[in-house]
């Protein structure tokens, strides 16, 4: 029975072997996609990156009427585990990192960076919840006018308590409550 065994082992051997072979073959065509699939995405994330930081730059111009602002990659060399490094200088103020501005500063420099993004990549719409609350007037104008001129591409649905960006707006809707307990929607065009 030994004779008869070993055929059975060796034909079984033969078939785990042709099987382990396909595995690794198999393996080693989804690491080359991997693989390829990595420089393709470093390739597009630098490509595009590098239109925000143009965009980000211009933007934060218009809206602060001047500065000057960045983007910056931790590690130029690993662009996808990376931070990302934001550098503002808003007008008559000296260079400095994003925390240690104020309030408002902060905002625009967000929104700056969020503009850079849909600039680059342009959506057909994109709704901001109260994104200029922490602005003054003159800031919530500058914001108004810039998201104007921004429509082009995108429209905007924003929900806001500002008298300012209202006033900028294409249609308004809102809600009223003539009696206690009673709503209606109005809009204005």
């Amino acid at each position: 029975g030994s004779i008869e065994e070993y055929a059975q082992v060796k034909e079984r051997y033969e078939f785990l072997s042709e099987q382990r072979a396909d595995i690794t073959s198999a393996m080693d065509q989804l690491q080359a996609i991997v693989d390829d699939m990595e420089k393709t995405i470093k390739t597009k994330f630098k490509e595009n990156f590098d239109k925000v930081v143009i965009n980000f730059e211009e933007i934060f111009k218009k809206l602060f009427g001047g500065g000057h602002a960045e983007l910056r990659l931790d590690d130029e060399d690993n662009p996808l585990e990376a931070g990302i490094e934001i550098i503002a200088q808003p007008p008559g103020k000296k260079l400095q990192n994003i925390n240690l501005m104020s309030g408002g500063e902060k905002t625009m420099t967000a929104m700056a960076l969020m503009f850079a993004v849909l600039k680059t990549t342009p959506t057909p719409f994109c709704i901001l919840d109260e994104i200029e609350a922490a602005l003054d007037d003159n800031n919530v104008d500058r914001f108004a006018k810039y998201l104007r001129n921004f429509s082009k591409e995108t429209q905007f649905i924003c929900i806001t308590h500002k008298k300012v960006t209202m006033e900028n707006a294409d249609g308004l809707f809102g809600v009223t409550m003539p009696e206690k307990g009673v709503s209606s929607i109005v809009s204005v065009k």
